[in-house]
């Protein structure tokens, strides 16, 4: 297996290395990068590319470990003995299979992506050391035992919100996901339209990295961001238009909404734009 771009997805040399290293290497892959660069989406696309199924663990801060094995469901137990509900004796109607229990058991290697592994507490991706190592674990209300019939593929991801432990750590194939530049910009751009007129991508990149390197930015605009962003413009003949003939000075851009997330960036592109045009008088 050797991962490659697709036509949806466009994948740096050393993203496809890191991919390609983990698998090797049977260990899981960890991904960071700043919010909206692919990371949930490189989990589809490897899945896709393969052909397989990509079963998918969304991480909240209330998650345990534990749900991803199994739930056993006590209460329900309870109740139904107390209703002389039928098969209430046999334990395992009230085991409900969590994600891992799911990617171990399927026919063929799925793809398990573990998203946004940094929004639990501390504790949780220490509390799934073993069964990542061992690909089986045990089920005490049943006895039993569930081992992996096909090593899953496992793709983690983390927005850096907090550290993750360091015996964690040691068990991943680690990859940074870097910013694109703006060649690869221009080519994931392509992949999303590729009926875009050249001179609406000229001009919205030329918008968008500068608001990234504007000075104080407290969220500065992602990928996802830029393509959400391009989708209006391509809608709205005005907007393009604004966005042609826009005055250097003005640093809100046209459906700035897109891009912009919060009133206090919000208000320093407006300093901005306000003290370049003060710089600007000043000269005359």
């Amino acid at each position: 297996m050797a991962f490659d771009s697709t036509s949806t997805y466009v994948a740096t040399d050393a993203l496809k290395q890191a991919v390609n290293a983990a698998v090797t290497l049977e260990r899981p892959l960890l991904i960071k990068g700043e919010p909206g660069t692919g990371k949930t989406l490189l989990a589809e696309e490897l899945a896709a590319s393969l052909g397989t199924q990509l079963i998918t663990w969304h991480i909240k801060s209330s998650t345990k470990a534990a749900q991803g094995l199994y739930e056993y469901d006590a209460v329900s137990r309870l109740r139904d003995s107390q209703l002389g509900v039928e098969g209430v004796e046999n334990v395992a109607n009230y085991i409900k299979p969590g994600k891992l229990w799911e990617a171990f058991t399927q026919d063929e290697r799925v793809v398990l992506l573990i998203d946004e592994i940094d929004k639990a507490d501390i504790e949780f991706p220490n509390d799934l050391l073993q069964e990542l190592d061992r690909m089986e674990f045990h089920v005490y209300e049943t006895g039993e035992t569930i081992r992996a019939r096909h090593r899953p593929i496992i793709v983690i991801t983390s927005n850096n919100e907090k550290e993750l432990p360091d015996a964690f750590l040691r068990r991943c194939f680690f990859h940074y996901i870097e910013f694109p530049d703006r060649d690869t910009m221009a080519a994931i751009v392509d992949v999303h339209f590729p009926e875009i007129a050249p001179k609406l991508v000229s001009e919205a990149l030329e918008v968008f990295f500068d608001l990234r390197e504007a000075p104080g930015l407290k969220k500065r605009p992602s990928t996802s961001e830029l393509v959400d962003w391009l989708k209006l413009l391509m809608s709205d003949e005005l907007a393009r238009e604004a966005l042609y003939q826009r005055d250097p000075v003005k640093a809100i851009p046209p459906l700035a909404g897109a891009l912009v997330k919060n009133e206090q960036d919000t208000h320093l592109l407006e300093r901005l734009a306000f003290m370049t045009r003060r710089q600007g008088n000043q000269r005359r």
